[in-house]
């Protein structure tokens, strides 16, 4: 195989049907923004919108203002989340996710590609187009590698839906929306007023 044959390789686009890890996914060279889930590929439908954006920024300032000087940090989107199974070898790891917004309190996890291992807090922002792969998808790889505390909100309907790990399995709350105030149990210190945070969300 000639020097070029390689480098098309490299940058064509990845099948959708085939089964990846986080060594493929470090040679493409995509324009959007791409997940692996156990191995298989999944696309953002499209860019996010407003209001996503609104709840994203609302939420990230929060937990920076309260995170501030401590131990745990804040990130949001993109940034690479890998949950490694077997090993942390690029070539083992088959899942790499982009949560909006995640929380890391062990700084072992963390290098200069992101983190490697579960986040302790993971806020999800539904997307069209996107709800079933955080619903079922997501849900099961977080479950499974011990995402202590996971945040699905739903911009058009203003709801909150927290599970935590208890056990290794994932109980869900009360449906949350406005006049709820909500506290995490991963995250010391960390609420939401969820008036607060719906406001100006149409």
């Amino acid at each position: 195989m000639g020097k070029d044959d390689l480098k098309s390789r490299v940058e064509e686009p990845p099948s959708l049907y085939g089964h990846y890890t986080y060594a493929d996914y470090l040679t493409w060279k995509m324009d959007e923004m791409v997940e692996l889930i156990k191995g298989k590929i999944f696309k953002q439908a499209a860019a996010p919108r407003v209001n996503h954006q609104r709840l994203s920024l609302k939420i990230s300032t929060e937990l920076y203002s309260i995170l501030k000087g401590k131990k745990c940090e804040v990130f949001a989107a993109p940034f690479d989340v890998r949950l490694p199974v077997k090993s942390k070898k690029h070539e083992d790891i088959d899942t790499v996710v982009q949560p909006d917004i995640c929380v890391v309190c062990d700084p072992d996890k963390l290098d200069e590609l992101g983190c490697v291992g579960a986040p302790d807090l993971i806020v999800e922002i539904l997307s069209p187009g996107n709800n079933r792969k955080e619903l079922q998808n997501k849900y099961e790889v977080y479950e499974e590698s011990g995402v202590k505390e996971y945040w699905v909100i739903h911009p058009n309907e203003c709801t909150l839906l927290i599970y935590n790990l208890i056990n290794g399995k994932y109980q869900a709350s009360k449906l949350f929306t406005h006049g709820d105030v909500v506290k995490s149990d991963a995250v010391e210190g960390f609420q939401l007023d969820l008036s607060e945070i719906f406001e100006n969300i149409q």
